[in-house]
Protein backbone atom coordinates (compact mmCIF):
# COMPACT_ATOMS: atom_id res chain seq x y z
CA UNK A 1 0.00 0.00 0.00
CA UNK A 2 1.36 3.25 -1.08
CA UNK A 3 2.04 6.36 1.68
CA UNK A 4 -0.69 8.19 0.26
CA UNK A 5 -3.26 5.72 -0.02
CA UNK A 6 -2.18 4.40 3.36
CA UNK A 7 -2.97 7.93 4.27
CA UNK A 8 -6.18 8.44 2.64
CA UNK A 9 -7.51 5.25 4.86
CA UNK A 10 -6.70 6.19 7.66
CA UNK A 11 -8.33 10.03 6.68
CA UNK A 12 -11.26 8.48 6.58
CA UNK A 13 -11.27 6.11 9.39
CA UNK A 14 -10.77 9.13 11.73
CA UNK A 15 -13.81 11.23 10.33
CA UNK A 16 -15.00 11.49 7.12
CA UNK A 17 -12.59 12.58 4.76
CA UNK A 18 -11.06 14.86 7.91
CA UNK A 19 -8.20 16.77 7.03
CA UNK A 20 -7.44 16.27 3.30
CA UNK A 21 -7.04 19.81 3.40
CA UNK A 22 -4.07 19.76 5.79
CA UNK A 23 -2.49 17.70 4.22
CA UNK A 24 -2.00 19.97 0.91
CA UNK A 25 1.36 21.01 2.46
CA UNK A 26 4.43 18.70 1.93
CA UNK A 27 5.60 19.60 5.32
CA UNK A 28 2.69 18.86 7.22
CA UNK A 29 2.16 15.71 5.43
CA UNK A 30 5.87 15.14 6.43
CA UNK A 31 5.02 15.60 9.82
CA UNK A 32 2.51 13.66 10.02
CA UNK A 33 4.14 10.69 8.48
CA UNK A 34 6.68 10.67 10.93
CA UNK A 35 4.63 10.80 13.87
CA UNK A 36 2.37 7.93 11.81
CA UNK A 37 5.30 5.55 11.27
CA UNK A 38 6.83 6.29 14.59
CA UNK A 39 3.12 4.88 15.91
CA UNK A 40 3.61 1.85 13.44
CA UNK A 41 6.66 1.18 15.21
CA UNK A 42 5.00 0.54 19.29
CA UNK A 43 1.32 -0.82 17.42
CA UNK A 44 2.89 -4.36 19.27
CA UNK A 45 3.62 -2.48 22.91
CA UNK A 46 0.66 -1.87 25.06
CA UNK A 47 -0.12 1.97 25.41
CA UNK A 48 1.73 1.38 29.19
CA UNK A 49 4.83 -0.33 27.41
CA UNK A 50 4.45 2.53 24.70
CA UNK A 51 4.35 5.53 27.27
CA UNK A 52 8.47 4.29 28.12
CA UNK A 53 9.82 4.15 24.29
CA UNK A 54 11.96 7.20 24.38
CA UNK A 55 12.11 6.66 20.43
CA UNK A 56 8.49 7.11 19.68
CA UNK A 57 8.01 10.35 21.87
CA UNK A 58 11.22 11.79 20.52
CA UNK A 59 9.45 12.15 16.94
CA UNK A 60 6.17 13.27 18.83
CA UNK A 61 8.46 15.97 20.66
CA UNK A 62 10.04 17.15 17.56
CA UNK A 63 6.49 17.77 15.89
CA UNK A 64 6.56 21.07 18.23
CA UNK A 65 8.46 24.50 17.92
CA UNK A 66 8.55 25.29 21.72
CA UNK A 67 11.38 26.98 22.96
CA UNK A 68 14.00 24.49 25.09
CA UNK A 69 14.89 28.21 26.66
CA UNK A 70 12.21 27.82 29.35
CA UNK A 71 11.05 24.62 31.07
CA UNK A 72 7.09 24.73 30.77
CA UNK A 73 5.49 22.49 33.37
CA UNK A 74 1.90 24.62 33.07
CA UNK A 75 0.50 23.41 30.15
CA UNK A 76 -3.01 22.74 31.95
CA UNK A 77 -3.56 26.43 31.26
CA UNK A 78 -2.96 26.21 27.53
CA UNK A 79 -0.91 23.98 25.49
CA UNK A 80 1.55 24.79 22.23
CA UNK A 81 0.14 23.48 18.88
CA UNK A 82 2.34 20.95 17.09
CA UNK A 83 3.77 22.63 13.93
CA UNK A 84 1.18 21.12 11.79
CA UNK A 85 -1.77 22.66 13.51
CA UNK A 86 -0.32 25.80 13.52
CA UNK A 87 0.97 25.78 9.62
CA UNK A 88 -2.79 25.00 9.20
CA UNK A 89 -4.20 28.07 11.23
CA UNK A 90 -1.90 30.53 9.22
CA UNK A 91 -2.60 28.60 5.59
CA UNK A 92 -6.65 28.91 6.55
CA UNK A 93 -6.22 32.98 7.56
CA UNK A 94 -4.30 33.37 4.51
CA UNK A 95 -6.85 31.45 2.51
CA UNK A 96 -9.96 33.29 4.18
CA UNK A 97 -8.48 36.85 3.25
CA UNK A 98 -9.04 36.28 -0.37
CA UNK A 99 -12.34 37.63 -1.21
CA UNK A 100 -13.19 36.97 2.08
CA UNK A 101 -17.06 37.28 2.67
CA UNK A 102 -16.97 34.62 -0.14
CA UNK A 103 -14.37 32.78 0.78
CA UNK A 104 -14.94 32.49 4.82
CA UNK A 105 -18.59 31.82 5.07
CA UNK A 106 -19.08 30.36 1.93
CA UNK A 107 -15.89 27.94 1.31
CA UNK A 108 -14.23 27.89 4.70
CA UNK A 109 -17.28 27.66 7.31
CA UNK A 110 -19.29 24.90 5.99
CA UNK A 111 -16.10 22.15 6.50
CA UNK A 112 -16.02 22.74 9.81
CA UNK A 113 -19.08 19.90 10.05
CA UNK A 114 -15.80 17.76 9.20
CA UNK A 115 -14.46 19.03 12.42
CA UNK A 116 -17.69 18.64 14.37
CA UNK A 117 -17.69 15.52 13.43
CA UNK A 118 -14.49 14.41 14.64
CA UNK A 119 -15.10 15.44 17.45
CA UNK A 120 -18.43 14.03 18.16
CA UNK A 121 -15.68 11.06 17.33
CA UNK A 122 -13.43 11.14 19.85
CA UNK A 123 -16.15 12.22 22.49
CA UNK A 124 -18.66 9.34 21.71
CA UNK A 125 -21.32 10.90 20.94
CA UNK A 126 -23.78 12.08 17.81
CA UNK A 127 -22.49 15.62 15.84
CA UNK A 128 -25.52 17.06 16.41
CA UNK A 129 -25.14 17.09 19.79
CA UNK A 130 -21.77 19.11 19.21
CA UNK A 131 -21.22 22.60 19.02
CA UNK A 132 -17.99 24.03 18.53
CA UNK A 133 -17.03 27.01 21.01
CA UNK A 134 -13.92 29.52 21.89
CA UNK A 135 -13.16 28.07 25.31
CA UNK A 136 -15.07 26.06 28.13
CA UNK A 137 -15.39 29.56 29.33
CA UNK A 138 -18.67 29.73 26.72
CA UNK A 139 -18.99 26.22 26.62
CA UNK A 140 -20.16 26.10 30.07
CA UNK A 141 -21.51 29.93 30.69
CA UNK A 142 -23.94 28.90 28.21
CA UNK A 143 -25.39 26.28 29.48
CA UNK A 144 -25.23 27.86 33.18
CA UNK A 145 -26.83 31.15 31.96
CA UNK A 146 -29.63 29.22 29.44
CA UNK A 147 -30.90 26.86 31.81
CA UNK A 148 -33.87 27.83 33.45
CA UNK A 149 -34.75 28.09 37.54
CA UNK A 150 -36.87 29.78 39.58
CA UNK A 151 -36.00 31.78 43.29
CA UNK A 152 -34.98 28.77 45.70
CA UNK A 153 -33.78 26.19 43.32
CA UNK A 154 -30.07 25.42 44.21
CA UNK A 155 -26.97 24.32 42.29
CA UNK A 156 -24.19 21.99 43.91
CA UNK A 157 -20.84 22.11 43.19
CA UNK A 158 -17.93 21.94 45.13
CA UNK A 159 -15.55 25.11 46.45
CA UNK A 160 -12.19 23.83 44.40
CA UNK A 161 -14.48 24.16 40.92
CA UNK A 162 -13.06 26.82 38.39
CA UNK A 163 -13.69 30.29 39.78
CA UNK A 164 -15.43 31.59 36.55
CA UNK A 165 -18.28 29.08 36.73
CA UNK A 166 -18.55 29.70 40.71
CA UNK A 167 -18.72 33.36 39.82
CA UNK A 168 -21.03 32.60 37.40
CA UNK A 169 -23.61 31.08 39.57
CA UNK A 170 -23.20 33.58 42.28
CA UNK A 171 -23.83 36.18 39.74
CA UNK A 172 -27.35 34.07 39.12
CA UNK A 173 -27.61 33.77 42.45
CA UNK A 174 -27.63 37.06 43.09
CA UNK A 175 -29.75 38.39 40.60
CA UNK A 176 -32.58 35.45 40.82
CA UNK A 177 -32.41 34.40 44.21
CA UNK A 178 -31.36 30.84 43.53
CA UNK A 179 -29.16 29.15 46.56
CA UNK A 180 -25.61 28.01 45.51
CA UNK A 181 -24.44 24.76 47.60
CA UNK A 182 -20.95 24.62 47.89
CA UNK A 183 -19.15 21.48 49.39
CA UNK A 184 -15.85 20.40 50.14
CA UNK A 185 -14.61 17.19 49.00
CA UNK A 186 -11.24 15.32 50.22
CA UNK A 187 -7.95 15.99 48.99
CA UNK A 188 -6.16 13.85 47.46
CA UNK A 189 -8.25 10.49 48.92
CA UNK A 190 -7.56 7.47 49.90
CA UNK A 191 -11.07 6.32 48.18
CA UNK A 192 -12.47 8.27 44.91
CA UNK A 193 -15.65 7.49 45.74
CA UNK A 194 -15.41 9.79 49.14
CA UNK A 195 -16.10 12.22 46.81
CA UNK A 196 -19.32 10.99 45.56
CA UNK A 197 -20.27 10.31 49.10
CA UNK A 198 -20.10 14.29 49.33
CA UNK A 199 -21.96 15.09 46.55
CA UNK A 200 -24.83 12.63 47.39
CA UNK A 201 -24.79 14.04 51.33
CA UNK A 202 -25.10 17.51 49.63
CA UNK A 203 -28.09 16.74 47.44
CA UNK A 204 -31.73 18.63 48.67
CA UNK A 205 -35.42 18.77 47.79
CA UNK A 206 -34.41 21.78 45.72
CA UNK A 207 -31.14 20.64 44.04
CA UNK A 208 -32.04 20.70 40.74
CA UNK A 209 -28.00 21.31 39.32
CA UNK A 210 -25.03 19.61 39.66
CA UNK A 211 -21.86 20.88 38.28
CA UNK A 212 -18.55 18.61 38.36
CA UNK A 213 -15.47 19.19 37.19
CA UNK A 214 -14.33 15.78 35.23
CA UNK A 215 -10.54 16.77 36.66
CA UNK A 216 -9.85 19.42 39.27
CA UNK A 217 -7.78 22.30 37.84
CA UNK A 218 -6.12 23.32 41.19
CA UNK A 219 -4.92 19.21 41.80
CA UNK A 220 -5.56 16.99 38.82
CA UNK A 221 -8.13 15.49 40.90
CA UNK A 222 -10.35 12.90 38.71
CA UNK A 223 -13.44 12.62 39.88
CA UNK A 224 -16.03 10.20 40.42
CA UNK A 225 -17.93 12.35 37.56
CA UNK A 226 -20.17 8.73 36.16
CA UNK A 227 -21.19 7.89 39.93
CA UNK A 228 -22.07 11.17 40.49
CA UNK A 229 -24.22 11.48 37.36
CA UNK A 230 -25.96 8.44 37.95
CA UNK A 231 -26.87 9.27 41.36
CA UNK A 232 -28.28 12.75 40.27
CA UNK A 233 -29.97 11.17 37.37
CA UNK A 234 -31.77 8.86 39.62
CA UNK A 235 -33.20 11.88 42.04
CA UNK A 236 -34.25 14.06 38.44
CA UNK A 237 -31.66 16.63 39.38
CA UNK A 238 -29.43 17.52 35.46
CA UNK A 239 -25.78 17.26 35.63
CA UNK A 240 -22.95 19.40 33.66
CA UNK A 241 -19.47 18.20 33.33
CA UNK A 242 -16.68 20.56 33.18
CA UNK A 243 -14.44 19.21 31.05
CA UNK A 244 -11.45 21.50 30.57
CA UNK A 245 -8.69 19.78 31.60
CA UNK A 246 -10.06 16.57 30.66
CA UNK A 247 -10.46 16.17 27.09
CA UNK A 248 -8.05 14.84 24.78
CA UNK A 249 -5.52 13.89 28.24
CA UNK A 250 -7.08 10.95 28.83
CA UNK A 251 -9.11 8.45 27.04
CA UNK A 252 -12.87 8.35 27.70
CA UNK A 253 -16.32 8.37 25.82
CA UNK A 254 -19.67 10.18 26.38
CA UNK A 255 -21.32 6.65 28.06
CA UNK A 256 -18.46 6.73 30.39
CA UNK A 257 -19.67 9.75 31.91
CA UNK A 258 -23.23 9.94 31.78
CA UNK A 259 -23.58 13.38 31.57
CA UNK A 260 -26.30 15.89 30.00
CA UNK A 261 -24.21 18.31 29.13
CA UNK A 262 -20.05 18.56 28.99
CA UNK A 263 -17.53 21.67 28.44
CA UNK A 264 -14.14 22.25 27.28
CA UNK A 265 -11.57 23.39 25.40
CA UNK A 266 -9.51 22.10 22.88
CA UNK A 267 -6.66 24.34 22.98
CA UNK A 268 -5.56 22.59 26.02
CA UNK A 269 -5.03 18.65 25.76
CA UNK A 270 -6.16 18.10 22.15
CA UNK A 271 -3.09 21.01 20.86
CA UNK A 272 -6.21 22.83 18.78
CA UNK A 273 -5.26 26.85 18.08
CA UNK A 274 -6.07 29.22 20.92
CA UNK A 275 -9.64 30.29 21.11
CA UNK A 276 -11.53 26.90 20.91
CA UNK A 277 -13.68 24.88 22.80
CA UNK A 278 -16.32 21.71 22.49
CA UNK A 279 -20.03 21.98 24.01
CA UNK A 280 -22.18 18.79 24.62
CA UNK A 281 -25.38 18.81 24.75
CA UNK A 282 -27.62 15.72 24.97
CA UNK A 283 -29.87 15.74 22.08
CA UNK A 284 -32.80 15.83 23.63
CA UNK A 285 -32.40 19.05 25.69
CA UNK A 286 -31.20 21.35 23.15
CA UNK A 287 -34.38 22.92 22.38
CA UNK A 288 -34.52 23.59 26.30
CA UNK A 289 -31.01 25.92 26.80
CA UNK A 290 -31.01 29.51 25.93
CA UNK A 291 -28.33 30.32 23.71
CA UNK A 292 -25.77 32.91 25.39
CA UNK A 293 -26.66 34.90 22.04
CA UNK A 294 -30.02 34.92 20.42
CA UNK A 295 -30.60 32.78 17.78
CA UNK A 296 -33.68 32.54 15.58
CA UNK A 297 -36.38 30.17 16.78
CA UNK A 298 -36.26 28.14 13.42
CA UNK A 299 -32.63 27.07 15.19
CA UNK A 300 -34.55 26.20 18.84
CA UNK A 301 -33.53 22.05 17.89
CA UNK A 302 -30.59 22.59 16.50
CA UNK A 303 -26.95 22.51 18.32
CA UNK A 304 -25.45 25.41 15.67
CA UNK A 305 -27.62 28.17 17.85
CA UNK A 306 -24.88 27.64 20.61
CA UNK A 307 -23.08 29.01 17.91
CA UNK A 308 -24.33 32.21 17.11
CA UNK A 309 -21.56 34.69 18.36
CA UNK A 310 -21.11 37.00 15.39
CA UNK A 311 -18.46 37.10 12.78
CA UNK A 312 -15.25 35.31 13.91
CA UNK A 313 -12.34 33.50 12.04
CA UNK A 314 -12.75 29.99 10.49
CA UNK A 315 -9.06 29.55 10.19
CA UNK A 316 -9.15 28.39 13.80
CA UNK A 317 -12.06 26.39 13.68
CA UNK A 318 -10.75 24.58 10.83
CA UNK A 319 -7.59 23.80 11.84
CA UNK A 320 -9.00 21.86 14.99
CA UNK A 321 -8.98 19.11 11.57
CA UNK A 322 -5.17 18.77 11.92
CA UNK A 323 -5.29 18.62 15.96
CA UNK A 324 -7.65 16.00 16.01
CA UNK A 325 -5.71 14.06 12.91
CA UNK A 326 -2.12 14.85 15.42
CA UNK A 327 -4.03 13.33 18.68
CA UNK A 328 -5.98 10.48 16.76
CA UNK A 329 -2.26 9.09 15.05
CA UNK A 330 -0.55 9.86 18.51
CA UNK A 331 -3.92 7.10 19.86
CA UNK A 332 -5.83 8.57 22.85
CA UNK A 333 -5.07 5.84 25.47
CA UNK A 334 -1.12 5.94 24.58
CA UNK A 335 -1.27 9.35 24.98
CA UNK A 336 -2.90 8.89 28.03
CA UNK A 337 -0.54 6.50 29.26
CA UNK A 338 2.41 8.83 28.38
CA UNK A 339 1.16 11.69 30.31
CA UNK A 340 0.78 9.84 33.25
CA UNK A 341 4.28 7.89 32.54
CA UNK A 342 5.90 11.82 33.00
CA UNK A 343 3.87 12.67 35.85
CA UNK A 344 4.63 9.52 38.29
CA UNK A 345 8.11 10.37 37.10
CA UNK A 346 8.43 13.38 38.75
CA UNK A 347 6.21 12.39 41.40
CA UNK A 348 7.97 9.00 42.48
CA UNK A 349 11.31 10.81 42.23
CA UNK A 350 9.80 13.38 44.87
CA UNK A 351 7.50 11.12 47.08
CA UNK A 352 10.29 10.19 49.43
CA UNK A 353 11.93 13.62 49.53
CA UNK A 354 11.78 15.04 52.91
CA UNK A 355 9.41 17.93 53.44
CA UNK A 356 7.85 17.31 50.32
CA UNK A 357 4.19 16.65 49.94
CA UNK A 358 1.39 15.75 47.38
CA UNK A 359 -2.31 17.55 47.46
CA UNK A 360 -2.55 14.44 44.64
CA UNK A 361 -3.62 11.20 44.84
CA UNK A 362 -1.28 8.43 43.09
CA UNK A 363 -4.12 6.76 42.27
CA UNK A 364 -4.14 6.11 38.07
CA UNK A 365 -7.56 6.61 38.41
CA UNK A 366 -7.62 9.70 40.31
CA UNK A 367 -4.82 11.48 38.35
CA UNK A 368 -3.17 11.65 34.84
CA UNK A 369 -0.86 14.79 33.34
CA UNK A 370 -1.70 17.16 36.11
CA UNK A 371 -0.52 17.15 39.89
CA UNK A 372 0.12 19.06 42.84
CA UNK A 373 2.86 19.32 45.45
CA UNK A 374 4.13 21.47 48.41
CA UNK A 375 7.58 21.96 50.34
CA UNK A 376 6.73 22.22 53.89
CA UNK A 377 8.03 25.70 55.32
CA UNK A 378 8.00 26.92 51.94
CA UNK A 379 5.45 29.25 49.85
CA UNK A 380 4.65 28.19 46.75
CA UNK A 381 4.38 31.35 45.47
CA UNK A 382 7.92 32.14 46.43
CA UNK A 383 8.96 28.80 45.06
CA UNK A 384 7.01 29.11 41.73
CA UNK A 385 8.81 32.73 41.50
CA UNK A 386 12.31 31.00 41.91
CA UNK A 387 11.75 28.49 39.48
CA UNK A 388 11.17 30.71 37.36
CA UNK A 389 13.70 33.29 38.02
CA UNK A 390 16.61 31.29 38.50
CA UNK A 391 16.20 28.10 36.99
CA UNK A 392 13.56 29.06 33.59
CA UNK A 393 11.07 26.84 34.85
CA UNK A 394 7.56 27.51 34.95
CA UNK A 395 4.79 26.40 37.07
CA UNK A 396 1.53 27.09 38.37
CA UNK A 397 1.75 28.48 42.50
CA UNK A 398 -1.70 27.63 43.74
CA UNK A 399 -3.04 29.46 46.89
CA UNK A 400 -6.65 28.25 47.94
CA UNK A 401 -8.40 28.37 51.15
CA UNK A 402 -8.52 24.95 51.87
CA UNK A 403 -4.44 24.13 50.83
CA UNK A 404 -1.42 25.54 48.91
CA UNK A 405 1.39 24.29 46.49
CA UNK A 406 2.60 24.19 43.09
CA UNK A 407 0.59 22.79 40.23
CA UNK A 408 3.03 20.75 37.81
CA UNK A 409 2.13 19.52 34.31
CA UNK A 410 4.22 18.24 31.80
CA UNK A 411 3.11 17.90 28.28
CA UNK A 412 3.89 14.99 25.35
CA UNK A 413 6.84 17.41 24.14
CA UNK A 414 8.60 17.31 28.08
CA UNK A 415 11.65 15.56 27.79
CA UNK A 416 12.87 13.36 30.84
CA UNK A 417 15.97 16.08 30.98
CA UNK A 418 13.82 18.56 32.04
CA UNK A 419 11.86 16.73 34.45
CA UNK A 420 15.08 15.52 36.33
CA UNK A 421 16.33 19.12 36.39
CA UNK A 422 12.88 20.43 37.80
CA UNK A 423 13.47 17.76 40.22
CA UNK A 424 16.78 18.41 41.02
CA UNK A 425 16.17 22.47 42.44
CA UNK A 426 12.64 20.70 44.32
CA UNK A 427 15.26 18.46 46.17
CA UNK A 428 17.73 21.34 47.06
CA UNK A 429 15.12 23.49 48.21
CA UNK A 430 13.81 20.89 50.14
CA UNK A 431 16.98 20.12 52.15
CA UNK A 432 18.12 23.81 52.13
CA UNK A 433 15.14 26.36 51.61
CA UNK A 434 14.95 28.94 49.22
CA UNK A 435 18.03 30.91 48.58
CA UNK A 436 18.36 34.10 50.64
CA UNK A 437 18.09 37.01 47.91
Amino acid sequence: MTPEIDRRKFLTSAGKGLGLMALSSATVASMFDKVRAAGKAVEHLSPIEAAADEDFWAVIQQSFSVTRGIVNLNNGGVSPSPRMVTEAFVRYTWQQEDATAYTMWQLLEPQSETVRTGLAEIFGCDAEEIAITRNASESLETLLMGMDFKSGDEILTTTQDYPRMLTTLKQRELREGLKLNLIKIPIAPKDVNDIAAAFERAVTSRTKLILVSHQINLTGQINPVKKVCEMARARGIETIVDGAHAFAQFDFKRDDLQCDYYGTSLHKWLYAPKGTGLLYVKKDKISKIWALMASEDKNRNDIRKFEEIGTHSAAMRLAIGEAILFHNAIGGKRKEERLRYLSRYWMNRLKDVPKVGFNTSFDPLQSCAIANFKVDGVDPVALGGYLMSKHKIFTTPIVHEEFTGIRITPNVYTTLWELDRFCSVVEKVAKNGLPKA
